[in-house]
């Protein structure tokens, strides 16, 4: 049986049906043990479906810039090992 850190792990290929079958059949049987995973897929599905309705809309500059500086730091982070 999977663990929950295995499950969640696969979590964004389950949501874009990207699994393999068996592999697919290991998680739903999972999510059907699991309460706590339940509600993770359950709400994750609630959230894409409200998303996939609405229009996109722009982030403000300085917004980006601050976003992209994060991300530039994580990476940079991961490179040398530090969390």
């Amino acid at each position: 049986m999977l663990t929950c850190k295995e499950f969640l792990t696969e979590l964004n290929a389950f949501l874009d049906e990207e699994t393999d079958a068996l592999l697919r059949m290991q998680l739903e049987k999972h999510i059907n043990e699991c309460p706590n995973c339940w509600v993770v897929v359950d709400t994750c599905k609630k959230t894409m479906k409200v998303f996939k309705g609405m229009e996109p809309q722009p982030i403000p500059r300085e917004v980006e810039g601050r976003l992209m500086e994060a991300l530039r730091r994580k990476m940079e982070a991961r490179r040398t090992g530090e969390s």
